[in-house]
């Protein structure tokens, strides 16, 4: 047994530089932009945070905004687990591993920007409970710490264990991975539930402090997380021998217009709680939705993001234009990004204006930030690709125990497409 795993560790790691011309260019162009952000990244590490456009004001920007969104993301793979799983559909169990995978990737982003968020990286270790000089149980940032990293854990544990038994070629044991699926369930909503709370717990800044706000995080994540797979899934159709059954897409399709619907029922609703009643405490909404004094930049973001989201429902909602897949995509690429805006600096930065004293100090992000954005998504969407590279060829067949044609011949045959 432990012979058989060290000859897929290492047929693995031959596979993962195995490619065609298409694998190798997209994973080149991504690395380099992870270098990019890296290098972005040490600037960061000598300077401080003041190469950020962060300030004492506004301590959280772009970096909290792209871990929101991520960990959104991550939670809506639960929607192809569920179906997968619970009711048993054929269709979705043929891709929920793809879900998890993208799962993993997100996490993965989340954490790296929780990290380069920190101005003293080295005193990482403080968020570990039991371990650094953390207020647990009382914090939420520590429970926010347990939650994603188990959910890593979980995920990383169901489909490693999932990918081994296709390449061995034997029936998985339900024992070894069904009680992680059941706790992976609950786990998925806990982590963005987790995450509402970090805000909602933080008294000083009225506007985040609604009951709507979990229930806002988890339709949202079931909007752009299943909007992104199946862009992805369109990617791997095309890329590779894989075939997504078109009931896989309408149940998908079907996920996100419920969620988005019930998103945009929800904003109306707080947007009816700010703005009905003449309040002090709408100012931060006022700021956001119409500006505060001359002070607007996020105007045009917000009502770019609630338009694009309105034209998304529209073709979701009606059947001839959602069966059109040109445009479908379009709705999930407007959904996707409006949802980013709304839920990143629509979110976090009018939380910090005005300050509680009363000052405006508007955020943007510089340069420096964009760079790492950037390079933490390159390298979130390095990883995803890199376990696509590894889960295709083993949930096809292609790649197993018993395959023993060469990886280069291999990848010739399929057109060098992989």
């Amino acid at each position: 047994m432990v012979k058989d795993y060290l000859v897929f560790l290492w047929r693995a790691v031959l596979l993962s530089f195995t490619g065609g011309w298409r694998f190798y260019t997209w994973m080149t162009v991504l690395t380099v932009i992870a270098v990019i952000g890296g290098n972005a990244y040490t600037r960061q590490l000598a300077e401080g945070l003041a190469v950020t456009g962060m300030t004492d004001q506004v301590s959280w920007g772009a970096y909290i905004a792209n871990f929101t969104f991520l960990v959104g993301v991550a939670a809506a793979s639960v929607m192809l687990v569920i179906p997968a799983y619970i009711y048993r559909n054929k269709d979705m169990h043929d891709v929920v591993l793809y879900g998890e995978l993208l799962a993993i990737a997100a996490i993965v982003m989340s954490l790296l920007f929780v990290m380069v968020d920190l101005g003293r990286p080295d005193r990482f270790w403080h968020m570990i409970p039991k371990i650094g000089l953390f207020n647990f149980p009382g914090s939420m940032l520590s429970w926010d710490v347990i939650v994603l990293n188990g959910y890593l854990l979980l995920n990383l544990h169901i489909a490693g264990y999932l990918l081994y038994m296709h390449y061995l070629q034997r029936q998985p044991t339900k024992l070894f991975y069904m009680p992680f699926v059941f706790i992976a369930i609950v786990w998925a909503i806990s982590i963005h539930t987790v995450t509402a709370f970090l805000y909602v717990g933080l008294v000083g800044r009225p506007f985040w402090n609604a009951a709507i706000v979990a229930p806002r995080f988890l339709g949202s994540a079931f909007t752009a997380g299943p909007g992104i797979l199946i862009i992805a899934f369109q990617v791997i159709t095309r890329v590779s021998h894989v075939q997504i059954t078109d009931r896989a897409f309408r149940l998908l399709r079907h996920i996100i217009t419920a969620s988005l619907m019930i998103n945009l029922f929800l904003l109306a609703c707080e947007a009816f709680k700010e703005f009905y009643s003449e309040e002090l405490h709408n100012s931060s909404a006022t700021y956001l939705f119409f500006g505060l004094h001359e002070y607007d930049k996020l105007v045009p973001w917000i009502w770019s993001a609630i338009t694009m989201e309105l034209v998304a429902a529209v073709i979701l909602v009606t059947p001839p234009l959602a069966r059109r897949m040109a445009l479908f995509n379009v709705a999930c690429v407007f959904a996707i990004v409006g949802i980013w805006i709304e839920k990143g600096m629509g979110l976090i930065v009018p939380g910090f204006i005005p300050t509680p004293l009363g000052n405006i100090v508007e955020y943007t992000p510089t340069w420096n930030e964009v760079f790492v954005c950037l390079g933490v998504w390159a390298f979130g969407l390095l990883i995803f690709s890199w376990m696509l590279r590894l889960a295709i060829p083993i949930m096809s067949g292609q790649f197993s125990k018993a395959s023993g044609i060469n990886l280069k011949q291999r990848a010739a045959m399929e057109g060098g497409t992989s």
